[in-house]
């Protein structure tokens, strides 16, 4: 039985609840088990008020081959279930352009939609194209990581969509855990290269696990043209499906862009 001194040292407190921490959007995000870069930049561009960020990660092969994409398939939904359970989720989007490329951009959402079925998605490659459209760019240079065969099959897949890809340069590098260290300094010399033509009105950079967001604003000053990449243009596209229009101008001019342009 509780004595009277313990029952004076335990108190029952009263609380009220609010609209939690995504009251405005609640973002989920399936990322690669390989994966080191796509959180760090999704933090600092999604750290919106009332906004929630929410993971998980499926397996995958650091060999990116057309065969180990495939095999992300079966993984899809189950990854999307078991972020945030019965709880709303706005937003979800997957972690990764080449599976989505090899997969397709409307298998990967039907996948989703197993999981979420009310839930808008998106995916690195089709962010990608409603970013550049959004922007106005109608010539763009692709930059990748990938080996030459993932890289072709890019530019045809975004080719066949309705962008121009006039220019394409790649790091031809296989190991996802390796492309993630691909250093600040070569990304921003492969993107000037590459932008510097006059062809070009834009430059994407292909893949989850190449870094940009910390340079993407000063890179574009010294450009003078729009930069995006995988991890960039999604965090845009998934707040702006959100219902999300805040102007983050830090993280260049595709952040000052307010509505989707399909």
């Amino acid at each position: 039985m509780e004595t009277l001194e313990a029952a004076e040292r335990y108190v029952k407190l009263g609380f009220t609840l609010d609209k939690g921490i995504s009251h405005r959007a609640a973002i989920g995000l399936v990322v690669l088990a390989t994966d080191h870069t796509i959180e760090y930049e999704w933090r600092k561009l999604l750290a919106v008020d009332g906004v929630g960020f929410y993971e998980s990660r499926i397996s995958n092969s650091a060999e990116i081959t057309p065969a180990t994409l495939r095999e992300m398939d079966s993984l899809i939904a189950p990854g999307v279930a078991v972020i945030r359970p019965g709880e709303r989720l706005d937003v979800v989007a997957f972690g990764c352009t080449s599976a989505s490329m090899v997969l397709g951009e409307g298998h990967v959402m039907e996948r989703i939609r197993e999981a979420r079925p009310k839930a808008a998605c998106t995916t690195p490659i089709t962010a990608a194209r409603v970013a550049l459209n959004a922007l106005g760019a109608r010539r763009v240079a692709l930059l990748t990581p990938y080996l030459r065969e993932i890289t072709e099959s890019m530019k045809d897949y975004l080719s066949a969509r309705g962008m121009n890809i006039v220019r394409m340069g790649s790091f031809e590098h296989s190991d996802d855990n390796e492309v993630a260290r691909i250093d600040a300094q070569s990304v921003r010399n492969a993107v000037l290269e590459l932008g510097r033509h006059d062809d070009v009105d834009a430059v994407f950079v292909s893949c989850t696990s190449v870094r940009l967001v910390d340079q993407v604003a000063a890179i574009e000053r010294e450009l003078g043209k729009p930069v995006t990449s995988s991890n960039h243009a999604m965090a845009w596209h998934a707040l702006r499906l959100g219902g999300v229009k805040d102007e983050l101008p830090q993280f260049g001019r595709l952040f000052t862009v307010q509505n989707i342009e399909q």
